[in-house]
């Protein structure tokens, strides 16, 4: 069963990126726009996890946050727009379990609610495979470390992190505009031609290692992890 995350935030595009990542990622996710509506929705559908914003109109996110302590200990991660130490003190004292400070990336609540759901035990979380083996390549996310031919080869964050999205479904071919999405994020507007430019690197750092699998070209359409044999 998917983890189950209530997101209470009143700014609607806030929101709407959480969710949208957060689904990506297997959660089943609700929102609710203000304290009241949150609290609500909290008692209604008893979720896993709450996202909850501190600055909101009418019940505020210290005011919710001591509702729900009041009869649940569901693990609460704040977000807001303060970042002074008493904000961050008083969000903890009012029972918060983490506290993530606007603007910020979603990597980091990812990471965050993955810690937080594991700290808490009160569920079951299976953490994805971050670490992808091939024939004389190992693609190892935990450790951002790429290994081609039993030698490890410096690679920047980005290339780590297309690799290892193309491979995680060999065989499977993907356009541009869905590798800028998935690995760059929704909030991206460069050129695609930002994907050729990283692909070209990762071959020139893979080319000819393996007979078992290649980075390969689908003309017109995109890129794909081709895995010819295992």
């Amino acid at each position: 069963m998917a983890v189950s995350v209530l997101i209470v935030e009143d700014d609607r595009n806030i929101a709407q990126l959480l969710q949208m990542y957060l689904e990506k990622e297997g959660y089943a996710v609700t929102s609710a726009e203000d304290g009241n509506q949150g609290l609500a929705k909290f008692q209604a559908i008893k979720p896993d996890l709450v996202l909850l914003d501190v600055m909101m109109p009418g019940m505020d996110g210290w005011a919710v946050c001591k509702a729900i302590r009041a009869e649940s200990q569901v693990p609460i991660i704040m977000l807001t727009a303060k970042s002074q130490t008493d904000d961050k003190v008083q969000g903890l004292r009012t029972g918060a379990d983490d506290y993530v400070t606007k603007p910020f990336e979603m990597k980091e609540v990812l990471a965050r609610i993955e810690a937080v759901l594991r700290r808490s035990g009160s569920i079951s979380t299976e953490k994805k495979a971050r670490r992808l083996v091939f024939d004389k390549l190992i693609i190892d996310m935990d450790a951002f470390e790429l290994t081609v031919d039993g030698k490890r080869v410096d690679t920047p964050p980005k290339e780590m992190e297309l690799l290892f999205y193309l491979a995680s479904s060999p065989n499977r071919v993907y356009t541009r505009n869905q590798l800028l999405d998935e690995v760059w994020g929704f909030d991206y507007f460069g050129d695609s031609r930002t994907v050729d430019v990283h692909v070209k690197r990762l071959r020139e750092k893979l080319e000819g290692i393996s007979e078992s699998w290649t980075l390969k070209t689908v003309w017109g359409v995109g890129y794909k992890f081709e895995v010819l044999t295992q």
